[in-house]
């Protein structure tokens, strides 16, 4: 088995700013593996707020390479890499290698016999609410927007995003950024604002509070949340989860993390670090079990893969064959 390591770095079509992080680029790492003249791709991203990089997974992906010689699987995949970006794209290629061999979809190798279109929130940059609301004026065909948030001032944000337009549902994000004097003032207004999701609204290690607050407005556990190892931690303060494959290290995990969480009375959400559409075919299979979609990366960039996949307002279409699985 033959592994070759791209950098792509995917330019935004505007600059894209969270709580804590300002993008121009999505830099990425493709992974192709190669075995009897079948290619399998993952692209990854890595988890930046762990310190990983593309220099960083590319460490560690070239440290595996003698270990391919004499085969590899996502089953003893764990025990030779930790998760994050580095197992996830090594995990992702190994499944299009895998639905390559065999001739059948990576969907229907994970257990699913059909799979349908998925409707996905389109990511507002956070800005003042302003702009916020003029950017959400321009995407009227999306109908799920997320909205990112930084702290003071958010309620403003999304009540001036709600009066641009009323009829669209809404995710907020907070991205680790509020304290809990915000979430107590800031939650009931959301809800009043129609605001269906709330991500992360305390920062990672400082989530205890969420136990003792009754939210009018279910909370999602996304940087708290990485493996199926964090699911104990989150029961009682969370009713979601966002599943990123970056966090996971790959689909395998990603599908393992889902089922686990659902056993535990958790809703599930499907997310990402970004990418072009080899980033989000893989987290397509695993939107089939979630309630709440947010695989617009594609949206957000100049240009795509070739055979990239297909949006149509909210509606992300089944990807191809071509592009991964």
């Amino acid at each position: 088995m033959k592994m070759t390591i791209h950098r792509v770095d995917w330019e935004y079509a505007a600059v894209f700013k969270i709580a804590y992080r300002t993008r121009t680029h999505s830099e990425t790492l493709l992974l192709e593996l190669e075995e009897d003249g079948l290619v399998g791709r993952g692209e990854a991203l890595g988890v930046f707020y762990h310190g990983e990089t593309i220099d960083s997974l590319c460490a560690q992906l070239e440290s595996l390479a003698p270990q391919l010689k004499g085969g590899i699987s996502r089953e003893t995949l764990p025990g030779r890499i930790g998760p994050g970006g580095a197992r996830n794209a090594l995990d992702c290629a190994l499944w299009d290698l895998e639905a390559k061999r065999s001739g059948r979809r990576a969907w229907e190798l994970a257990g699913f016999s059909s799979v349908s279109p998925l409707q996905t929130a389109y990511t507002l940059s956070v800005d003042t609410p302003d702009a916020m609301a003029c950017a959400a004026s321009a995407v009227t065909k999306n109908s799920i927007l997320k909205l990112k948030l930084c702290g003071e001032g958010d309620v403003e944000r999304v009540r001036a995003v709600r009066d641009a337009r009323p009829e669209a549902q809404l995710i907020a994000d907070a991205n680790q950024a509020w304290n809990e004097r915000q979430l107590h003032e800031f939650v009931p207004q959301l809800a009043q604002l129609g605001v269906q999701l709330i991500e992360q609204p305390l920062p990672l290690g400082q989530d205890e509070p969420l136990r003792r607050f009754e939210s009018p407005v279910p909370l999602c556990a996304d940087e708290s949340c990485q493996t199926s190892d964090s699911l104990p931690g989150l029961l009682g303060k969370y009713q979601y989860i966002n599943i990123k494959l970056d966090k996971t290290g790959g689909l395998t995990e990603g599908l393992r993390l889902a089922r686990a969480a659902r056993e535990r009375g958790f809703e599930l959400m499907v997310g990402c670090m970004g990418g072009s559409s080899i980033s989000m075919a893989p987290a397509f299979t695993l939107g089939q079990l979630c309630k709440f979609v947010d695989l617009d990366s594609p949206l957000l960039l100049k240009s795509d893969v070739s055979d990239a996949i297909e949006y149509r307002g909210s509606e992300m279409l089944l990807p191809s064959a071509a592009v991964w699985g």
